[in-house]
């Protein structure tokens, strides 16, 4: 998750995830004291994210680790010029329902693209995740984004742009998307807890159109939401 001066954004919405998936998978609570400690481990940095891992113990409890990193303010809410670059990917037995702490399969394959990053399609050929982001497209003034089927992560960021989009009176939906709606789409972008909302600028090696300003409005009110009138820090 991300913190900004020593604050954890969207706290709540991340310890709410993180306890569905300890009680669906481990039929466990969350340990009492980590909100505490997560808070704790966010201190003395102005800009940066959490990891936070939570595995079995031998009490049929579960225990935690926290790492807090610092990152780099250039890759937080980019730009229509540092936009990102998507290459589709064929992953069939993707399921990111759950935030596994064992990621090598999508590991592997962004250190295979480079500076590109995995979109990941599904058997039926729709648009899963872009496996750390979850995808949105601009479609005639209003948004489509992939629905939470089991396949995709519940993203703390995709749920606030929803909840954006609501008041600002934009038409949102979730339904099933192709690679052909992406590459026809007033714009596409990604969100993610920690980089924010990040335009797409190019999808399989091709240029996409930019024929939206919807986006930037949709940043500007998630960066004020997370950020108030708080600056970077410089690089």
């Amino acid at each position: 998750m991300l913190f900004v001066g020593g604050r954890p954004v969207e706290l709540v919405a991340h310890l709410g995830r993180l306890t569905s998936s300890a009680r669906e998978l481990f039929a466990a609570e969350l340990p009492t004291e980590l909100p505490g400690d997560t808070v704790r481990a966010a201190a003395g940095i102005e800009l940066g994210r959490l990891r936070v891992d939570i595995v079995p113990d031998d009490a049929g409890g579960l225990r935690h680790s926290i790492v807090a990193t610092a990152i780099d303010p250039t890759v937080f809410f980019p730009d229509w010029e540092r936009g990102e670059a998507l290459r589709s990917v064929d992953a069939e037995g993707w399921s990111g329902a759950h935030k596994w702490s064992d990621r090598r399969w999508l590991e592997d394959a962004e250190q295979e693209l480079g500076d590109e990053l995995p979109l990941l399609v599904g058997a039926d050929g729709n648009v899963l995740e872009a496996g750390r982001a979850n995808v949105f497209i601009v479609d005639d003034g209003g948004l489509a984004t992939p629905p939470v089927d089991g396949r995709i992560l519940p993203g703390t960021a995709r749920a606030a742009t929803l909840e954006i989009a609501a008041d600002l009176g934009v038409e949102a939906v979730e339904r099933t998307l192709s690679l052909a709606e992406l590459r026809g789409a007033d714009e596409v972008f990604l969100t993610s807890s920690v980089k924010g909302l990040r335009p797409v600028r190019w999808l399989d090696g091709v240029e996409l159109e930019r024929r939206s300003e919807l986006v930037e409005r949709l940043a500007a009110e998630l960066r004020e939401r997370w950020l108030g009138s708080r600056a970077l820090p410089q690089p």
